[in-house]
Order: structure tokens, then sequence, then C-alpha cells
């Protein structure tokens, strides 16, 4: 037994780039990590990792040790959590990743009511628009739009998050009220770069089934959503932004929606086919594979599809 906890320390400050995160993982303190690696190292009369002031290191011992045994802890894992749900109480860590934004703004407030009703789970949220890896982060589900999911991964769909077209009224009183999607490019457009890979975002939209992007007019560009909504509150043009985002600020009057047409709003005496539906933001939860799917996941899954607004819900 002492020497699984030396491996799974060790497994997790390779993974971490230190013993002290790796104990704060795995919930002792930094001296018991190292104590355990270092009781492993003795076992296996050899030194797995060098350290120095600066960065954590495998030695070539430790770099085919730990090829070896990361995948045995990843399913030491997943057997605990499997074992976990035959006995009907939900435990352990439920660790969840999610783009930066939407975490702040409709995760986080979510999660205090779901850690309420199973008090024996340990529940970390990481927000973070890069790529995440689930395994060597440690990650058991990330919740991603499609733009963001990595490959590899089971994903599911769990919610259409609507788009809003919006600008400051100073800035549609300046230069006018775009009627069509065709009409953007003469207009100046708040695009978001993709963190992830660097691409800039199209605006998608649907007109007689058919998807298409129209032709834009970059002015300011951004990877970080919630400046472009600032971007547009300064009078700087025109955004995309995720409803749970710019709702407030439509309600408040400090933006002005656009295109609105499965809102209520009347649609101008114009031709139906200079109409067009917004594309909305699909929402995926994801996870390493079907087996990582256990009780705790599918609980959480379950409370988001509950909880979630409900135009949102698929």
């Amino acid at each position: 037994m002492d020497s699984l906890k030396g491996v799974e320390c060790f497994v997790k400050a390779v993974e971490e780039g230190s013993i002290a995160a790796a104990g704060r993982r795995l919930g002792i303190s930094a001296a018991a990590a190292s104590q355990n690696i270092a009781r492993l190292e003795q076992e296996l009369n050899t030194r797995l990792l060098a350290r120095t002031t600066r960065r954590l290191a495998l030695t070539e011992s430790g770099q085919i040790y730990f090829q070896r045994v990361q995948a045995i802890v990843r399913e030491l894992e997943q057997a605990q959590a499997e074992v976990t749900d035959l006995q009907g109480v939900p435990q352990g860590k439920l660790r969840i990743a999610c783009s930066a934004a939407f975490g702040r703004i409709v995760l986080a407030p979510l999660i205090p009511a779901f850690a309420q009703k199973y008090p024996r789970l340990m529940i970390e949220l990481v927000l973070a628009d890069h790529y995440v890896d689930h395994i060597r982060e440690d990650i058991d589900v990330s919740i991603r739009f499609a733009q963001q999911v990595e490959p590899g991964l089971v994903a599911r769909h769990i919610a259409q998050v609507p788009l809003r077209f919006c600008a400051a009224p100073s800035y549609l009183a300046q230069h006018g009220v775009p009627e069509t999607p065709e009409a953007l490019h003469a207009h100046q457009c708040l695009l978001f770069r993709s963190p992830m890979d660097g691409r800039l975002l199209g605006w998608g939209f649907f007109r007689n089934g058919v998807r298409f992007e129209p032709r834009l007019n970059p002015a300011m560009i951004s990877n970080d959503i919630e400046s472009l909504a600032r971007f547009a509150l300064g009078g700087a043009g025109i955004a995309r932004i995720g409803a749970f985002i710019a709702d407030p600020l439509i309600g408040q009057g400090l933006l002005q929606p656009l295109f609105e047409t499965q809102r209520g709003s009347t649609r101008k005496a114009h031709a139906d086919n200079a109409f067009a539906d917004i594309e909305p933001l699909n929402l995926y939860a994801c996870y390493q594979d079907r087996r990582a799917a256990n009780g705790k996941l599918r609980l959480l899954l379950d409370y988001l599809l509950q909880n979630i607004p409900a135009e949102w819900r698929v």
C-alpha cells in the first residue's frame, strides 16, 4: 500500500509540475508527498525525479516508469469511482473544466446547490479557454462549446446557447442598423479569436436551411468574449455575444439587439428570404471515454440539464 501511495504521488507530481501541487491534489502535505516518492525511489533503487529549485524533471528511469504507471493510476481512480457508485453515495473528487466566461457566469452559480445535495463530493472548477488534457490535468469532465471540443473525447450535446448580435445605441444612431447579415460588411465588427487555435470565428446564420457566413469587416478583435462586450458598450461596433452575457445588458438598454426574428419582434416588410436565423452555440460535456461516465458525472450532467435555462435545452 505504501508503494501505491508513492506511485500516486509520483504521477501527480509529474502531471502538476511540482510535489507541492501533487500534495494539494491528493489532500496531503507537500512533505508527506515527498516522503512517499522518496520511499518509492528507495524501493526501486533508482532516482525518478531530478529536483531543482526551479523545476521538477524526470530522470531517464523516471520517464520510463511514468509512461508505465500513469495509466494504472487512472485505472485505479476509475475503479474506485465505480465501486463508490455501487454504494449509492457519490463521493470523492469531481474536477470540472469550463471555458472562462461561461463557467464564471453560468456554471459557477449552479454548482453550490449541486454540492449541497452531495456533500461528500469535493468539486473543483477549472476555468480555462485553452485545450485541456483530461488525463494530464486530471479532468473528469469539460464543458465546452462546439468550436472548443478536443478531438478524441466523448462529447455529449447538452444545450444550445442563443447568440445575440448587438451594438450600443450610440453606434447604431451614427452608423445605422443592418437589416440583413449581408449588410454587416459595411459595419465595424468586433470579432472573437479562439484562444485554442488562434482562428477568427466567423458569424454563422441559417437561411432556408442553408448555413452561411457573411463577409465581415473586423474593426477590433479579442480572445475574451467579455472584452468584446465592453468594446460594444463603448460604441466600437457590432459584437456577437452569448445570451448569458448580452441579455442583461440588452435588458438595461445598454446594448440593442439585431436580427431578432425569433424573439417576438415583428419582421419588417421585406421578402422572407432577406431574413436569417442566428446560429446558436452548441454546448457539449466532454469526458475521456464511456467508462469515465460514472455515477457522479451522470448526476452532474442530469443536474445541469434540469437547471440550465429552458430555452437552451436540446
